[in-house]
């Protein structure tokens, strides 16, 4: 129906030029002209605000989902950190127990009679006294002879008493 005023209206415009002076024709058109480039001057200014909301609703959905997820991101980094550090707090105190208890070890030793086993003092040296002379050597007069041997006479058992 709309197709149906358009044409009319071309219709009537037409005939309505035909009609007029050459005066009036010109002025009508620089008109007409005028009010068309106002339109679309128009037009194309609401389009282009229209376009430039909704780039910025878009521009700020996209911040506030952005923030979000920083916020969240940031939020499981912090927990994760909290936990490496937790887990590092550990180690170095079972590395600080291990340490002392080996620094208990050293300076106790195993104590026996107030003397430390496995740790050697000045004390423990041996001196020139304790090394073997000759006269401590076995000679042949210390082997056993024949006669010093057991028989099977000698050796006791349980019925012979």
């Amino acid at each position: 129906m709309a197709d149906v005023v358009k044409k009319t209206v071309k219709k009537v415009a037409k005939k309505a030029l035909e009609k007029t002076p050459d005066a009036i024709e010109e002025k009508a058109k620089d008109k007409v002209q005028e009010k068309a480039t106002n339109l679309m001057k128009d037009k194309v200014e609401e389009k282009a605000r229209s376009q430039a909301e909704m780039a910025a609703n878009k521009l700020k959905k996209v911040k506030e989902n952005n923030n979000k997820k920083v916020h969240s991101r940031a939020e499981t980094a912090k927990e994760t950190m909290q936990d490496s550090l937790l887990a590092v707090r550990d180690k170095l105190s079972d590395a600080k127990e291990a340490g002392e208890a080996l620094q208990e070890k050293v300076s106790n030793g195993n104590r026996t009679k107030g003397r430390a086993r496995t740790i050697k003092g000045p004390n423990d040296i041996k001196g020139i006294s304790h090394i073997k002379g000759i006269s401590d050597l076995k000679s042949t007069a210390d082997i056993k002879k024949a006669t010093n041997i057991k028989s099977p006479k000698d050796i006791k058992t349980l019925g012979s008493k």
